[in-house]
């Protein structure tokens, strides 16, 4: 792994692969949120969590809150931060109801609680949040880049701007959510975002970083003809084709 500004942090809640990547000196933290931990298999959240915590005890890790209402969402976010002093807390940007969380946000954040403000999308949200969490404790503001890129929209422009706008508070830092290639971490970079959050799938093309093209490319035809020997495709010999359109008797 290059020399990189941006830190990254492994997204995902399998935690053979967590511990595989806490062993990397490249990955500077991790976080999870409810769907991933599903998709994993999770279904004891505090169990899971505390269980990481006891192995990653020196990386910061975000756990999500997953209810809906802000009330029983600040006692999820308080019993979540009691955990251990590297977690921060993921509060979304609004409920499902589109109601802002931007007042919860400025309570955590105001008592001393690490916040990862999740699931932003648009630069109002970035101003919004970053006002609720200004003089606060350290905290991140994750923007979804990833699903900005999924409209046809360029994320690197309005990352750029969620950058200025977050710069007057030096203890909040932007996270490049939701990547979906391996140029984003390079992307991130170069326009000095503070964090991009990696999945174990975009993390196996690391090997790929400044491999020489016409190898790949040679790798990619032995690939296509591997697949389609293993396939037993074939197609018949002049002497054994058929005009077309005729059918066989």
């Amino acid at each position: 792994m290059p020399e990189l500004r941006v830190q990254v942090f492994a997204d995902g809640a399998d935690k053979a692969s967590m511990l595989e990547l806490y062993r990397q000196p490249y990955i500077k933290g991790f976080t999870t949120n409810p769907t991933l931990m599903r998709k994993a298999g999770i279904t004891d959240y505090e169990r899971f969590a505390r269980e990481m915590l006891k192995q990653i005890p020196d990386r910061p890790i975000s756990f999500e809150v997953f209810a809906d209402d802000e009330n029983e969402m600040e006692r999820q976010a308080r019993k979540i931060a009691r955990w251990g002093s590297n977690v921060y807390v993921k509060i979304p940007v609004t409920n499902t109801r589109r109601e802002p969380m931007h007042k919860l946000i400025r309570r955590l954040s105001s008592d001393g609680i690490q916040i990862n403000a999740t699931a932003l999308l648009a630069l109002d949200q970035v101003r919004q949040v970053a006002e609720a969490l200004k003089g606060g404790a350290p905290s991140y503001i994750s923007v979804f880049a990833g699903r900005v890129a999924d409209t046809g929209r360029d994320p690197v422009p309005l990352m750029r701007s969620a950058l200025e706008i977050m710069a007057p508070e030096p203890k909040c830092q932007l996270v490049w959510a939701s990547p979906r290639e391996l140029l984003n971490i390079f992307q991130a970079d170069e326009i000095g975002c503070h964090i991009i959050t990696v999945t174990s799938d975009v993390l196996k093309k690391i090997s790929l970083i400044g491999k020489d093209l016409l190898d790949y490319s040679l790798e990619t035809v032995q690939m296509f003809h591997d697949d389609a020997a293993h396939s037993g495709y074939k197609l018949e010999t002049a002497a054994e084709e058929r005009p077309v359109g005729t059918l066989s008797s």
